[in-house]
């Protein structure tokens, strides 16, 4: 008798798994369907990538956004601090954003005194301070919040950063009146000890305190050029300053002074016009010049100084260093009134979505255009979460081997595309549809695809959203506001949620697709 060879029952294999997890607990979401809850460590993933502080969604206040964002690091960086730490210093470098890392390395370090928790609070302010400013913005939050009495992993974090990043230009460009804290209070607060590697630091710190309670005898040390040459185009009369710009090496002076755009049009005492422009568009930085696109043509560069802008936005060794979010060049191309950058900004937007994939088979992408979708991602932009979700989207069926594109909201209809087009003109294709029907979207255009790509808040109005699709068929939703709540099960089997404003996302479809399991970003 057969004691080994035998037919043993087959044991269903497991899906590749990814990082955001259910708890298997259900509720009702926002708009009065199904939600699904998730870990803690996935809700604070979720919120953070979507969650420009101060701002409110369609379905939460700016306040009640906020309180969730600090109570969820506030716990993890007790009962998780490491991974909270990662996720912070990845907030700030990986995904740049900027007040999401300070806020929450702030709410961590006063969560671990509150609970006595000693470590990790002073590596964690050092590390989400990347620019010169943010050491003055910290502290402004904690005293805002918490009242002026900064206990020593506060301090010794913000002095560690100072050392690293106050310099010169740094100085020139980030200490100014406006500012609550300014370089001398920060450093006053917070006593860093100059650095021997950065010859000159010492007496830089000693300017920043003369600017700050002396400013009409403050004087560059001698032994910074940079500082000295800011001091002398200071020096100049007003009525020669404009002519000094536009002169055979003005605009070199200007660097070597470290004079930026923001502080020309104050130095001039006067606006920019097309010389002063064209003079101090070399010396801009990319970030700049999409900012800017719109005052150029207002003030007429001329072709020359044109084609030199467009070349270099859409450089892409500049986009890359730039590290802008992909729907700043849709607002540029928006806002610029002149069709002379159209191309450029197009090649920008392609360069900054170079995480998308070109997916083989037949994918099904649904971009969620219901009204929650249309809140504004920031007081700053016209930009919304629609126009996200559209864009990632419509960037995703140009690449993929054969797709449907399709918006929905209370109806769905496809959206029309071919290659080669631009996905800035694809957008003008979108419309706004009213409620959330995702469950309706997916039953009426599904048809043995190889896979489905949601692009939604989640919030859907009723049904099983994922009911039409196969079990064994990969659905990824990419949540690009950050509720509490999933429409579906997540992190398991063929059921995958990612977040945030950035394309990085995308490049971990083929990674499940090959079956392999995957991570947090920054793992």
């Amino acid at each position: 008798m057969s004691r080994f060879n035998l037919r043993r029952p087959s044991v269903p294999r497991r899906g590749p798994a990814s990082a955001v997890t259910g708890t298997g607990q259900v509720t009702t979401n926002h708009n009065g369907g199904t939600g699904h809850l998730r870990d803690a460590r996935s809700e604070l993933f979720l919120l953070a990538v979507a969650n420009l502080v101060g701002q409110r969604s369609f379905y939460e206040q700016a306040a009640d956004r906020d309180d969730r964002y600090s109570l969820l690091v506030r716990r993890l960086a007790v009962s998780d601090p490491e991974w909270t730490l990662a996720l912070l210093r990845w907030l700030r470098y990986g995904a740049g954003l900027r007040t999401a890392a300070l806020v929450g390395a702030a709410e961590f370090t006063r969560a671990r005194l509150d609970a006595g928790a000693p470590g990790f609070s002073r590596q964690v302010v050092e590390t989400v301070l990347r620019r010169a400013d943010e050491p003055g913005e910290l502290l402004a939050y904690w005293t805002s919040r918490y009242g002026r009495a900064l206990p020593k992993p506060l301090k010794r974090g913000v002095a560690d950063a100072v050392r690293r990043l106050y310099t010169a230009p740094a100085l020139l460009k980030y200490d100014t009146a406006a500012k609550g804290y300014r370089f001398g209070d920060v450093l006053e607060l917070t006593h860093p000890v100059p650095d021997p590697q950065r010859p000159g630091q010492s007496e830089l710190f000693r300017y920043a305190l003369d600017r700050r309670h002396r400013p009409e005898s403050a004087e560059p040390p001698a032994g910074i050029e940079l500082l000295c040459a800011h001091d002398e185009l200071a020096r100049v009369p007003v009525e020669q300053r404009r002519a000094l710009v536009t002169a055979p090496g003005g605009a070199e002076r200007l660097a070597a002074a470290g004079m930026t755009w923001e502080a020309l049009a104050g130095w001039l005492q006067g606006p920019l016009d097309a010389a002063v422009w064209e003079a101090v568009i070399p010396s801009m930085g990319p970030m700049a010049l999409v900012r800017n696109l719109r005052n150029f043509d207002r003030a007429g560069i001329g072709e020359q100084a044109a084609a030199e802008v467009a070349r270099r936005i859409s450089d892409p060794e500049e986009v890359r260093r730039s590290r802008q979010f992909p729907f700043r060049y849709l607002a540029a191309y928006r806002h610029a009134a002149e069709s002379r950058w159209g191309t450029a900004l197009e090649t920008a937007l392609g360069h900054s979505l170079a995480n998308v994939p070109a997916l083989p088979g037949r994918t099904l992408v649904l971009v969620d255009r219901s009204g929650s979708m249309f809140d504004r991602l920031s007081e700053r932009t016209e930009l919304n979460r629609a126009d996200s979700a559209a864009l990632f989207g419509t960037a995703l069926a140009l690449r993929a081997e054969r797709a449907d594109l399709v918006e929905f909201g209370s109806g769905h209809q496809r959206v029309e595309h071919s290659p080669g087009e631009g996905v800035l003109r694809i957008m003008d294709r979108f419309g706004w549809l009213g409620g959330t029907e995702t469950a309706a979207a997916v039953r009426d255009n599904y048809r043995g695809h190889d896979r489905v790509v949601i692009l939604t808040d989640e919030q859907a109005a009723r049904g099983d959203v994922l009911a039409a699709v196969p079990a064994e068929v990969p659905v990824y939703t990419w949540n690009l506001a950050g509720y509490a709540t999933g429409y579906a099960p997540s992190g398991g089997g063929a059921r995958h949620v990612f977040g945030g404003l950035s394309d990085a996302a995308f490049g971990l479809i083929p990674l499940l697709e090959r079956g392999r399991d995957t991570g947090w970003p920054w793992e």
